[in-house]
């Protein structure tokens, strides 16, 4: 079957519990903690339609019904901005609701847990003829000023190996490869993937190329992760893998790339990074980054 040469959807996995951020994440999605004046969730929905993506698909679970609000229209705010004259604020909210055809759909609490799972949510909204996008809703990209969106930079690989699977990554420092996925390339070639190591030891990791994120699938990959939960055939800590599903697909003669990523990677999955995060994009900020640079500046630290 000839593969479509569009990409047109995007599915974003937002539907963990946030445990390392309670009690802040007892009544609220990680992905709606802000970094600054965004939550984290607007920040991948503003990269989805900056490289092109039309229809988002959000993965959620039961309680965030505050994830769900915020890309709706809240007319109560809308007339009270207005009424105030506070229209540059009241164009902002607004912009919010139009910027994407946005789906939800609940994770199922039959299916196991795992980064695998969401796919399997979406299976029916996917086209056997399709690629898509697959995001973690827990990392960012904080891209140079006008430099090419993230997924922008994947898509332009997927399009020179449109059967391919797409791997976003970055090189680590030696010492943190025990943290992520290491690609682990074929011999003679600098983007095409041989496996993915889970979390190797410093001394045994073949590269310090790490995926985070980002990724180009196609239905391919939805069908592994569904014979995977349908044999039981699950990974480490009986959790369904992307991982584990991406390397069947090339034992199955697949073919998977890196495409690696011009842009800074910050994770936001614990305080520590995510606090990062939040003082990295506030130093990009033309309104409070100089002052806030010049705050920092006189910390006794």
């Amino acid at each position: 079957m000839a593969m479509r040469k569009q990409v047109r959807k995007a599915v974003i996995a937002v539907a963990g519990y946030g445990t390392r951020f309670l009690p802040a994440t007892k009544n609220q999605p990680k992905e709606m903690l802000p970094i600054i004046d965004k939550p984290i969730i607007q920040y991948l929905v503003e990269e989805c339609v900056a490289s092109g993506i039309e229809d988002v698909i959000l993965v959620t679970r039961f309680g965030q019904s505050s994830l769900e609000n915020h890309f709706d229209s809240n007319v109560e705010l809308e007339q009270q901005l207005r009424a105030n004259g506070k229209l540059e604020l009241l164009q902002k909210v607004q912009a919010v609701s139009k910027m994407a055809n946005i789906v939800y759909v609940r994770q199922r609490k039959h299916f196991p847990y795992g980064n695998g799972t969401p796919i399997l949510c979406v299976k029916d909204l996917i086209d056997r003829d399709e690629a898509f996008v697959y995001m973690f809703g827990d990392d960012l990209v904080r891209s140079p000023s006008g430099g090419e969106p993230p997924t922008k930079q994947l898509l332009r690989v997927w399009r020179k190996n449109v059967n391919a699977v797409v791997l976003g990554a970055q090189e680590v420092p030696l010492q943190e490869v025990k943290r992520y996925g290491i690609v682990k390339l074929k011999s003679g070639s600098d983007q095409v993937i041989e496996s993915i190591v889970e979390k190797p030891e410093p001394a045994k990791t073949p590269s310090r190329l790490a995926q985070f994120g980002r990724f180009v699938l196609n239905y391919k990959i939805v069908d592994i992760l569904d014979q995977m939960y349908r044999e039981n055939n699950l990974g480490k800590e009986g959790e369904l893998w992307l991982t584990d599903a991406i390397g069947e697909f090339i034992r199955r003669g697949g073919k998977a790339v890196v495409g690696e990523v011009k842009g800074k990677w910050l994770t936001t999955g614990d305080p520590l990074r995510y606090l990062k995060a939040v003082v990295e994009f506030a130093l990009d900020r033309e309104d409070i980054g100089p002052e806030f640079r010049q705050y920092l500046q006189g910390l006794e630290l």
